[in-house]
């Protein structure tokens, strides 16, 4: 594939778009939250000590309840998971990660539908997949308007 100036001029837009997103306020929040987890002490090693025991929480899943630590091990990533869910700067986190998803989410819905209004764009969003073509499911009885 050779290089032209059609190509020069997407990769400059690109590269511009990149830059965009980086300097969005999603962006920035997301890093704000990101710091703030991994600069407590504290909560990296309840993340650290929750990924040990998720570790384990999949070796009890292959036996299942036959596994001699079963209860204890399955009470205990609960009670782990549960005290990660309910710390702030955690849940601040989930919820940065969330709007900057949406974020992707909106730009990719709308490269799409500049390209093609045919074109299906996967997201994570269901407010978002109400805006493509194809949003309802191709198994929702003839109300989808894909062609499928």
């Amino acid at each position: 594939m050779m290089m032209t100036s059609d190509w020069v001029f997407i990769l400059d837009e690109a590269e511009a778009l990149c830059e965009m997103i980086l300097s969005s306020e999603p962006a920035m929040a997301l890093q704000q939250a990101y710091d703030a987890v991994y600069s407590d002490a504290q909560i990296v090693e309840a993340i650290y000590a929750f990924n040990r025991m998720k570790e384990q929480y999949e070796d009890v899943q292959r036996f299942g309840k036959y596994h001699p630590d079963y209860h204890t091990i399955m009470k205990s990533i609960r009670q782990q998971k549960r005290a990660l869910d309910l710390n702030e700067k955690v849940s601040a986190l989930k919820i940065a990660e969330n709007d900057f998803q949406d974020l992707l989410d909106e730009i990719s819905l709308l490269v799409g539908k500049t390209v093609s209004e045919a074109v299906k764009v996967p997201v994570s969003n269901p407010f978002f997949a109400s805006g493509s073509s194809c949003g309802g499911g191709c198994g929702s009885g003839g109300s989808c308007s894909c062609s499928a």
